[in-house]
């Protein structure tokens, strides 16, 4: 099992930039995908984008596709999501998750962060 804490999160207006973090501890966490999910109050979890172990494979969302970027440092344990040209509606909670193989949905993850909240301001 591998441990996940999530940080980067707060407010921002419109237009603006953040950078999550996920830090991993426990087992190998370069053998594993990663993914960032995050869920709206009042809506379920969605899927934002994943990266497979070696970082050669990535996927996202259409929502966030040419906004986002995810990549991991494997030296740090280590995975982020730079995300650019904010909207309001990417207003949630951001979670990581990790799973054995390559994975975009919910159910392939088997470790979850509890949590960055992410803001923006019209």
């Amino acid at each position: 099992q591998v441990q996940l804490v999530e940080s980067g999160g707060g407010l921002v207006q419109a237009g603006g930039s953040l950078r999550l973090s996920c830090a991993a501890s426990g087992r190998t966490f370069s053998s594993y995908c990663t993914g960032w999910f995050r869920q709206a109050p009042g809506k379920e979890r969605e899927f934002v984008a994943s990266i497979s172990w070696s970082g050669s494979t990535t996927d996202y969302a259409d929502s966030v596709k040419g906004r986002f970027t995810i990549s991991r440092d494997n030296a740090k344990n280590t995975v982020y999501l730079q995300m650019n040209s904010l909207k309001p509606e990417d207003t949630a909670v951001y979670y990581c998750a990790a799973a054995n193989t390559f994975a975009t949905t919910r159910t392939g993850f088997r470790s979850w962060g509890q949590g960055t909240q992410v803001t923006v301001s019209s």
